[in-house]
Order: structure tokens, then C-alpha cells, then sequence
């Protein structure tokens, strides 16, 4: 799937709750089933500055079948993101986040328009503090992909 196909079904599943306290708890549900993170990733270098809560961001680069914009599959290197939080909420914003951009190249990372995010309203139930944390998250997240795009 391509990061807006992603974004599209994030936007029909959270369009399907009225009350933003379902849509909390669906974000909690994803943060839930987010693989553990590792507790050696738990580093000072892994935390995102910028963040109320603590969250960690690892990236990597691996070969992998991708799907690109038109639709042909072919072998090339992706982006896998894991992350973590000590908040529930926060932890499903990482969820959330690692669904949309990990499993795609850095160029499509660094490139996409995350509308998401506003069509979900998302930004407008968080708290300043956690907008300016999303924010941080996104940038890191893009941080990770450039850098893997300038070692080609």
C-alpha cells in the first residue's frame, strides 16, 4: 500500500466513531498492539526531544518487496520504524505514525504530505504540549529517512 492508500483507511476508520473519546480509545488499541520495544532501544540517543511523555524512535534500513506509486512491486530498501511510550495516548500516536511511513523509502518518507493528521483532527484534541511532541515525532521520523537517502 502506498502512504496515502495508508492514510485514506486511517481517515474511513476514524471516521466511523462520532465521539473523539471512541477515537481515543482506538488510538489506545493501536498503541497496544505495537510489537515490544526493545529495552535496549530505550536510550537517551533513541528519545525524542520535544516530548512531554518519554518516546523512542529506532529506524532501519532493509531490502523488502515495496509497492510503489504505480502499483508494481519490486525489491528495494524501506524505512522499518519501532517506537514506544510511557504515556497510552502517546503510545498510539507512535502506532499511528509507524503505520503510515515505515515499510517505505526514504524518498517517498521525506516527500509525503501526512493530511492525515488534519483530516482526522487530530492535532486539534491534543494538548499544545502534545502537538509540539507529534511534531517532534514527525521530524525525527523524516531525520531517520533523509539520512538513509543521503548515504546512496
Amino acid at each position: 500500500m502506498t502512504i496515502n492508500q495508508i492514510q485514506d483507511e486511517i481517515i474511513d476508520e476514524f471516521e466511523s466513531f462520532d465521539d473523539w473519546m471512541d477515537r481515543y480509545s482506538l488510538l489506545i488499541d493501536m498503541g497496544n498492539s505495537l510489537p515490544p520495544f526493545p529495552d535496549t532501544d530505550r536510550t537517551e540517543q533513541n528519545l525524542i526531544d520535544g516530548c512531554q511523555s518519554k518516546v523512542w524512535f529506532t529506524a532501519q534500513l532493509q531490502t523488502a518487496n515495496h509497492t510503489n506509486s504505480n502499483n508494481s512491486t519490486e525489491k528495494t530498501d524501506v524505512v522499518i520504524y519501532q517506537g514506544d511510550s510511557d504515556a497510552i495516548l502517546v503510545k498510539g500516536i507512535v502506532a499511528l505514525l509507524i503505520r503510515v511511513l515505515s515499510g517505505h523509502t526514504p524518498q517517498e518518507i521525506v516527500e509525503a504530505d501526512l493530511y492525515f493528521i488534519d483530516r482526522i483532527n487530530l492535532r486539534e484534541h491534543l494538548s499544545p504540549t502534545r502537538s509540539n511532541g507529534l511534531a517532534a515525532m514527525l521530524k525525527q521520523m523524516r531525520l531517520f529517512a533523509l539520512t538513509y537517502m543521503e548515504r546512496k
